[in-house]
């Protein structure tokens, strides 16, 4: 497996290997042993989440409160997307700056979004469909958003496909209110946290 580290640090983009023969092709985009390897930290899954979006749809960016937040490893299982990491943490040094990933049935690759950052998808195709294994269940009270079209941040989406956001994501703060709330996790927290979940 290939894992890059992306702009935003402790993100990591993650490329296995395809196996195509004449029925199709096999791959295991998350194995534990590899992701430790190159993370240097472990990964419990306690939740999977599936999302089907048409194409336009713009989910997030979600985030949740540190500790424990959730960390994310996302792909594709079909169609395509963008997917968008936010460095939320403040006094990171990459604070408010975001990475992304093409997710597809092409390349297969995979996304890590550890806890900390915020996280978006973007469907390029009607029925683009993500698997997301989570670290953690889904709690409400410490789930929270920004949004998802804050100039701010200024996600780059592709020309021609107009987003759907969803009420909630429209209704979500800016980066610069949520900060101002301190409503987001900050940088040492976030580090504290990560030498918990080291190996």
């Amino acid at each position: 497996m290939e894992f890059r580290e992306l702009t935003v640090r402790d993100a990591f983009e993650v490329t296995a290997p395809q196996f195509p023969d004449e029925r199709g092709l096999f791959t295991a985009p998350f194995q534990l042993e590899a992701f430790r390897e190159a993370t240097g930290r472990d990964l419990t899954v306690k939740q999977t989440n599936v999302s089907v979006s048409r194409r336009g749809a713009l989910r997030g960016i979600h985030y949740a409160d540190v500790p424990p937040s959730q960390a994310k490893y996302v792909t594709a299982v079909s169609g395509a997307l963008i997917d968008f990491v936010v460095d939320l943490r403040v006094g990171s040094p990459t604070f408010g700056q975001w990475d992304s990933v093409r997710l597809d049935t092409v390349e297969r690759r995979a996304v890590f979004v550890p806890e900390g950052f915020g996280h978006a998808l973007f469907a390029l195709e009607d029925d683009s469909t993500a698997l997301y294994l989570c670290s953690e269940g889904f709690a409400p009270g410490r789930e929270h958003g920004i949004h998802p079209l804050d100039p701010d941040v200024s996600l780059t989406l592709p020309a021609g496909i107009e987003p759907i956001v969803s009420a909630k994501d429209a209704a979500a703060p800016s980066l610069a209110q949520a900060s101002d709330l301190q409503l987001l996790p900050a940088y040492g927290e976030c580090q504290a946290w990560y030498a918990q979940v080291q190996l």
